[in-house]
Order: structure tokens, then sequence, then C-alpha cells
């Protein structure tokens, strides 16, 4: 299988088993490279009012060891993205999901009964519980957090989309996973708000700022990757918000 750019199929098979409109087709798990030891696992779920909306994970590689940053959207997905990891001839070390949300967390359980390691922060594992939702097998406290030897790092920068939004920080490529916190270029709006914190928000964002630097990409939670500037973007985003 193609490590450099992968378009999981199995689309008929995938809409009858996500018991969608007639009229409607399954949009497959995508996984595509974003730089040296990064790929980016894309999948979608469909809103009636929305429609398709698309939600941004990744895969961190380190020699043959592969960690997974939020799980797609379904564990179907979730499953898919396993094989593909195996197909590359690597070890899952563990999987982060960034917030509390469906879109970083519907694939926890099947992670979970694999045995595959998973981590949430504190606060995102005490709103699963108080929710009833799978939690992860490992929590942890405190407002940072390293994996895969410190290959992946984990920041608590205040609220925004959520209360327990984390981003995550990969120092070898300069790699800012902003989930999301931030916003992507093709967003000019704040999208779902109802676990948000506007009035924090862009504080929060600057602290990402202030914390590293250079960053050479960003990779939004929803929508397509990009630099630096994204953060600003999503700054002036909230601010439109916050003034209306």
């Amino acid at each position: 299988m193609n490590k450099y750019l992968v378009v999981l199929p199995l689309l008929f098979t995938l809409a009858v088993c996500q018991h969608l409109h007639a009229n409607e087709v399954h949009k497959p798990l995508r996984v595509e490279p974003l730089t040296d030891g990064v790929y980016v696992h894309t999948s979608y779920k469909h809103f009636e009012r929305s429609g398709w909306i698309d939600s941004n994970g990744l895969v961190v590689v380190h020699q043959d060891q592969a960690f997974i940053v939020d799980t797609p959207w379904s564990e179907t997905d979730t499953e898919l993205l396993l094989k593909w990891i195996a197909g590359q001839g690597w070890q899952l070390q563990g999987s982060i999901s960034t917030h509390f949300h469906d879109d970083r967390t519907a694939g926890i359980a099947l992670l979970n009964s694999k045995s595959i390691p998973t981590y949430t922060s504190k606060m995102t594992d005490e709103i699963l519980l108080e929710k009833g939702k799978t939690r992860a097998l490992n929590s942890f406290s405190g407002e940072s957090f390293e994996m895969l030897g410190g290959r992946v790092q984990a920041f608590y920068p205040g609220e925004g989309h959520a209360k327990d939004n984390l981003v995550i920080w990969l120092p070898e490529q300069q790699v800012l996973f902003g989930g999301c916190l931030i916003r992507s270029f093709e967003w000019g709006s704040l999208g779902f708000t109802g676990d948000a914190s506007i009035g924090r928000w862009a504080s929060s964002v600057q602290k990402v700022k202030d914390k590293f630097n250079p960053i050479t990409l960003v990779v939004p939670g929803h929508g397509k990757p990009g630099d630096a500037t994204m953060l600003d973007h999503t700054m002036g985003v909230v601010e439109q918000n916050t003034n209306k």
C-alpha cells in the first residue's frame, strides 16, 4: 500500500454501515503526507444542515513506531486507520485525544479493546466520565505532557473551542496541530460553539503563539493545513464573533 497518498476505499460497504440516507455516499477516510514522519488523516461526518464536515488528526511516525493524534470520527474509520498503519509495518504506540468531542474521541473504545494505550488530559477524562462516554486508559494532569519520546508534545493553552482543548507540538518538524482551537483559512466562523469559551479563546491562541516559535506548518481540526498566520486568522475570527 502506498505510504504517500492513501484514500481508503470500501465505499459501498461503509455507506451501508453508516446508516446514511439513500442518496448519500460515504466519504472515505483519507491519509495524506504532510512532512517527514507526519501524515494527516481526515474523516467525514454528514450533517443535515451543513452537509459533509471534515475532521483532521495526525499519524506521527518515528522509525517503525507510530502515534495517533485524535481518532477518526467513527469506529469504522478508526479501524481502517489501524489497518493502514499496520500495512506500513509500523507498531502503534498509542493515541491522544485533544478534547472530549466525538470528532476527537470516537475511536477510543476500539483502541482500548485492542490494548492500545490511549491518552487524554485529566480535564477531558472528567468530562467523558460525566457524560458517560468511553474514557482513555491514561490521563495526565498539568499544562503539558510528552509522548513518543518527546516527539509528540501536548499543551493546554486555556479554554477556547472547548474548555479542555489541547494543541499538539511536533518539535522535530515544527508542526503545530491546533485541533479545534485553530480555525482554518476556509472558515470565517467559529463553527460549533455550544461548549466554547469565546471570551477566552483569543488569549488561549496567543498563549500558543508565545510558546511555539517558529511554527512551520499548522494543522487545524477542520479544513486545510497552512502556515503560522492561521493563528492570527483564528484570533480575527474570534474578535469578529465577540463584537457581534
